[in-house]
């Protein structure tokens, strides 16, 4: 059966680098780039279709960067142009990172009348001091606005949070938790504050600047998310996601949790493909001017469209499929030759012959559960 399509389109200009983000963002250098580029997203798209054939789309995903600096007329021919590619679903969702500054959250509207229906708002704190420490470019009470309005505009609204803070306590990540609940979001995301290699965090680690929460404080902080957010009603259904009933889910995200296929445009994006029974990989240019001119000469904005090895596509389910509850079915993993019986013994790895499932325990160690499965 032919699985069905996300959309995945990167928008990826910030107007500052935060000291944590590893991603592929950068800083506006031509004033007629963007304009270029949003023309280029729509051509890639078009030219991915003969690869993909006819498909139902379930889900197109604006993330960046900071695509909330998009021009909304941009968000609606790219949303107009998938669907006409591509058969939408009846509950098709159209997702959009977004800042939670005043400036922004002005253009919410406009965003949701270009076809956006779920909003992902980037809080990361609602503190002043922590704000500060992220580098981040609004203060908590534009954080509060701009949920208030979001929570207006669009019929769906995920709000994301980072945690293990230096100087954070169980109680004080417990409160924010909560106050994020009052604020009416049907999705919470809050991640574990990483030191990615090469970010400014990493230079400032290194300098001694400020020490990372440790092992101990790091799994509390996890299991208080837990314990704070299943008590308000919330789900995780996924290691950093958790919503309120199957409907809040993020459909895009279990795109790529679940193994489905899904179209990468703008630079630096990556897609999945499936053709003639195989998985194939693209990744795009990552600088934006390399991919405008790469879609201007070849039509797509990556170099080559690359079969993987039936053993490599199996374990990015592995590591992939893992991190929700529903875990993966043994039927994916033939590839594999894996050994889970240590790690079921463990209390890891659920006992079950139908599928590969990480348990609550395994869940908090997934990384190293992963190596472990697959070494």
């Amino acid at each position: 059966m032919t699985p069905p399509l996300g959309v995945y389109v990167h928008w990826p200009y910030c107007v500052r680098i935060c000291p944590y983000c590893d991603f592929n963002v950068h800083r506006v250098r031509r004033a007629d780039e963007p304009v270029a580029l949003a023309r280029a997203m729509v051509a890639d798209l078009e030219a991915q279709r003969a690869l993909t054939g006819p498909r139902e789309l379930v889900s197109i995903f604006f993330g960046g960067g900071t695509p909330s600096m998009m021009d909304p007329a941009w968000t609606a021919e790219i949303v107009g142009v998938a669907r006409r590619l591509w058969t939408p679903a009846a509950d098709l969702e159209v997702s959009l990172e977004a800042n939670p500054t005043d400036a922004e959250a002005a253009r919410f509207d406009a965003f949701a009348q270009a076809g956006v229906n779920r909003l992902s708002l980037g809080l990361q704190a609602l503190n002043d001091a922590s704000l500060r420490f992220l580098g981040r470019n609004h203060d908590a009470a534009e954080g509060l606005r701009a949920a208030k309005v979001a929570a207006r505009a669009f019929p769906r609204l995920s709000l994301d949070l980072i945690y293990a803070l230096p100087g954070q306590t169980l109680q004080s990540w417990a409160a924010e938790l909560n106050e994020a609940v009052d604020l009416g979001a049907e999705h919470l995301s809050p991640y574990q504050l990483t030191i990615e290699a090469g970010t400014a965090f990493d230079r400032a680690v290194r300098r001694g600047s400020f020490t990372p929460a440790d092992a101990d404080l790091s799994a509390d902080l996890y299991d208080t998310t837990q314990a704070t957010l299943e008590a308000a009603g919330f789900e995780a259904y996924e290691v950093s996601n958790h919503a309120r009933g199957d409907a809040a889910r993020s459909r895009h995200n279990l795109v790529y949790w679940r193994g489905w296929d899904y179209v990468g445009a703008g630079p630096g994006a990556h897609g999945r493909i499936t053709r003639d029974g195989a998985r194939h990989a693209t990744v795009a240019e990552h600088r934006p001017a390399d991919y405008i001119a790469r879609v201007g000469e070849r039509g797509v904005g990556f170099p080559e469209l690359e079969a993987l090895p039936p053993q490599a596509a199996a374990e990015e389910r592995v590591l992939s499929g893992l991190r929700i509850r529903e875990g993966v079915p043994w039927a994916e993993l033939s590839a594999l030759r894996l050994d889970a019986r240590p790690l079921i013994e463990l209390g890891l790895l659920a006992d079950d012959p139908l599928r590969l499932r990480a348990t609550d325990d395994g869940r908090l160690v997934l990384d190293r559960l992963t190596r472990e499965l697959l070494t």
